[in-house]
């Protein structure tokens, strides 16, 4: 290659610098990313000066850096000079302005060397510059001639402040490139390392000596009639601004650089005929706000806005302003619906627009309120369940969590569509309609909030799409429930397993009247005892807890607390933080009341302490109701005890017992206190036990045959009375038999369910329920295991197994008839039989 096409490629990369450092400052990072990883804003490339000789991109990146901040303030200064010259009627003095250059070049110049020969050079020439100022001021006090002809009224010329003046001049421009290249780096941050050079290299000596220079530049610049102080303001304000412009342009935006000295130089210059504010103010607006690029990228704008309409938008996205001005201040109109019309022509080329806005640009407003409004053109053009099932794959690149203009309304209505998915997968017209429950009340959900939302611009973008899924949704189920009437599958319905949900369950709990009658008396009396629900497992007492706000009166408030995810905490303050939670969680489910928050700063002190105060605070918040505190899994209190090594979670409940009449305590679980370690009986007195068994018959018939509305009468009576016999009424056991009975009829095509087949899917009973067996066996002493050996193998009890058959008989595993111990549940008996004991 030839030396001035090398020339040529030279000049052009500075001026691709030039253009980065001004237009484009994110892609220049990522550039000098690329040079060196530790090439930053902040940095002066010749600190790297070391591994120039590994890094030849580093070293010619420094050398153009220094090339452009020598070169760009002299080249600034002659258009401004001949701009000034056929304007004014007095001839530009440069002597200031060079002055101030020179001084800039010998600052870069010293900006090459290493940090102690830089240190010496700048004493050195600062002791120079005192060295010749020093005469010159004192002259001027020895010559009272000369004073009195320098009175501000008579004084007719100012040139003996001239040298003064280059002095000052020079030394400015040396402090200024010093810092320039020294401080913050070349082209980095030039405000901050002026600042930190002058201040910390040359101490406040320079900064008056600075002042008072141009103190006696402007008094000159008075009464000569501002000749010399604008050719000085100009100078100054054109070097000052741009070698800002080259280095903070990158950290900060060239445009603050370029505004704050044009400010400083053009104020300094004409402060004796127009307000210095005012020359600041409109230097500003021009500079930093960079009023005159955006004038043109508004105009273009407007271009692209009519190009778009008679053509592809999505060809239009690449000629965007932010794609060759990546610091554009003011807001640009179109910009963001030019991008919501190209997605639905081009989605890739849209949602690569919006990557490089947010990532490259300044522009994350117009990236945000590009993704509000295709999300909700996208959700608004939703016509059927399938196109509703798509919007989840078709927002899936939004980022997670979306922006804060689309709040927490993407994400549910993401949910809705994963819902309506879910369904569309289930195997049975019931089972599908079953499933659109969740994503109905979803969004029902979301649209009382959207009704009541603060952001209008929110509501009004996604209320009507809210309404229209909620209607499609809705037609959809009502389809699929006639479809499921004429189908000949059985509607399996019935759960075995998780404690039932009221909102998704409905109406398939049974029973239990008598146990929340007895609550809701016991709780509202006027002097409650501590509640005690227990049973074994699987008998309801998380589901009966769940519907208790159903089957009570509204002045009690039932607040159910699951105390298997506060044993997860290792200390009292995280426990009485869940337990607050929980309990304000517990309210709005209940009944929908706004509990006040606590102090969670004072659970670092006493966290129960904290707590007391705000149970007082609830109550008088909320007088006339009585508080129900129900604690599910109570025997997780002792592992709290155990890790924590503290006692005081029982002082809190027993105060609360004593002393808290507008609360009332329930520990649900499947012990007694006698069965727990001793302490528990000093801490809870004046307990009423309530025992959750089996259902009654006839709610355990309801059960079977009727679990919803509108269930088909599939059982034959001799199969309902093998239903309620083989598993003694036991809720769990009857939900799991109908289930595998009703998967037996469905696979075999038939529709009605006789003894014979209850009989026949024992087996799988067994298989299906095997964890609940096992739980339960392994729950039994080896002793007590050895008795229920001998019993089904034909043994009779004999004296010695009379506290073992206590046991068996408490744990609702044995029961006596007449003079005989039997199974109460003939399938768990059929379980053990199958086990081998050998």
């Amino acid at each position: 290659m030839s030396q001035q096409a090398k020339f040529g490629n030279y000049l052009a990369e500075c001026a691709k610098i030039l253009y980065w450092v001004y237009f484009k400052p994110f892609t220049l990072k990522q550039w000098l990313q690329d040079i060196h990883p530790q090439l930053k804003f902040e940095r002066n490339p010749f600190s790297l000066q070391a591994e120039f000789r590994r890094n030849r991109r580093l070293r010619r990146y420094a050398n153009q850096a220094l090339w452009l901040s020598a070169v760009l303030p002299v080249l600034a200064v002659l258009p401004i000079m001949t701009i000034y010259n056929f304007i004014s009627t007095e001839p530009f003095n440069g002597a200031n302005t060079s002055c101030f250059l020179a001084g800039w070049l010998i600052g870069l110049l010293l900006a090459r060397l290493n940090l102690a020969n830089r240190r010496r050079l700048v004493i050195s020439i600062f002791c120079l510059i005192i060295a010749f100022i020093i005469p010159w001021i004192s002259s001027i006090f020895l010559v009272p001639d000369l004073l009195q002809a320098t009175s501000l009224f008579k004084l007719p010329n100012m040139g003996f402040l001239m040298p003064i003046g280059v002095v000052f001049g020079l030394a400015v421009g040396v402090v200024v490139g010093v810092a320039v290249g020294v401080a913050r780096g070349t082209f980095v941050s030039l405000a901050r390392g002026v600042a930190v050079g002058v201040a910390r290299a040359v101490a406040m000596s320079v900064a008056r000596g600075v002042a008072l220079s141009v103190g006696f530049s402007l008094a000159g610049g008075v009464t000569e009639g501002m000749t010399e102080g604008l050719g000085f303001g100009l100078g100054f304000g054109l070097g000052f601004g741009l070698g800002f412009g080259l280095g903070f342009g990158m950290a900060r935006g060239v445009a603050i650089s370029v505004g704050f000295g044009v400010a400083v130089g053009v104020g300094f210059g004409m402060a004796v005929d127009m307000s210095f504010a005012m020359i600041v103010g409109v230097a500003f607006i021009l500079g930093v706000l960079r009023v005159y690029f955006w004038l043109l990228e508004l105009l273009w704008m407007l271009l692209l806005l009519i190009f778009s309409r008679y053509g592809s938008g999505a060809f239009w996205l690449r000629y965007l302003p932010p794609f060759w001005d990546e610091i554009i201040v003011l807001p640009l109109p179109f910009m963001a619906k030019l991008i919501i019309d190209a997605y639905r022509e081009n989605p890739v080329a849209a949602h690569n627009t919006i990557n490089y806005l947010t990532n490259s640009t300044n522009q994350q407003q117009v990236a945000a309120q590009a993704m509000t409004g295709i999300a909700a053109d996208t959700i608004c053009r939703c016509q059927t369940t399938s196109d509703i099932v798509a919007i989840a794959d078709q927002l899936a690149w939004l980022p997670s969590p979306p922006p804060a203009e689309l709040g927490t309304v993407l994400s549910k209505l993401i949910e809705v569509s994963q819902g309506v998915r879910a369904s569309q997968s289930a195997t049975s017209a019931y089972h599908q309609q079953e499933l659109l429950n969740a994503p109905i009340r979803l969004l029902q959900e979301l649209d009382s909030s959207l009704a009541y939302a603060k952001n209008a611009n929110l509501a009004l973008s996604f209320g009507n799409a809210t309404l229209s899924w909620l209607n499609i949704l809705e037609t959809a189920q009502q389809t699929l429930e006639k479809q499921a009437k004429r189908s000949q599958d059985i509607p399996s319905v019935y759960i075995a397993g998780p404690a039932l949900d009221p909102e998704s369950a409905k109406n398939r709990f049974k029973g239990r009247r008598d146990i929340f009658r007895e609550i809701e008396t016991l709780a509202l009396s006027a002097q409650p005892p501590v509640l005690l629900l227990y049973g074994g497992r699987r008998t309801g007492k998380t589901s009966s807890l769940r519907y208790l706000p159903r089957k009570v009166g509204a002045e009690l408030v039932p607040l159910l607390i699951d105390l298997q995810g506060g044993a997860i905490t290792t200390t009292l303050r995280g426990l009485a933080q869940y337990l607050a939670k929980a309990i304000i969680e517990a309210a709005i489910r209940s009944r929908n009341l706004q509990l006040p928050y606590p102090n969670t700063d004072k659970f670092a002190q006493d966290p129960f302490l904290e707590l007391q105060d705000w149970f007082r605070q609830i109550e008088r918040r909320i007088p006339g109701k009585r508080f129900l505190l129900c604690l599910d899994e109570f025997e997780r209190l002792s592992e709290v005890v155990a890790t924590t090594g503290s006692r005081v979670p029982l002082n809190f409940l027993r105060h609360v017992l004593q002393h808290k009449n507008q609360w009332v305590l329930l520990f649900s679980g499947s012990h007694t206190f006698d069965e727990l370690e001793p302490y528990w009986s000093d801490y809870l007195i004046n307990t009423r036990s309530l025992r959750l068994t089996y259902l009654q018959e006839a709610e355990a018939c309801e059960l079977i045959k009727k679990p919803i509305e509108s269930f088909p009468q599939i059982y034959q009576p001799d199969a309902v009375d093998e239903i309620t016999t083989l598993t003694r009424c036991q809720p769990y056991l009857v939900q799991l038999t109908c289930s595998v009975i009703v998967d037996q009829l469905n696979r075999d095509r038939r529709k009605l369910a006789t003894a014979e087949d209850v009989e026949r899917s024992i087996p799988l009973i067994l298989e299906r329920g095997g964890m609940y067996f096992q739980e339960l066996w392994t729950s039994i002493s080896n002793s007590d295991r050895d008795l229920l050996q001998r019993l089904i193998e034909g043994e009779t009890p004999n004296p010695k197994d009379k506290a073992a058959l206590r046991r068996l008989i408490k744990k609702e595993v044995l029961e006596k008839i007449e003079d005989t111990y039997q199974f109460q549940v003939p399938l768990v008996q059929k379980f053990i039989e199958q086990i081998d004991f050998s």
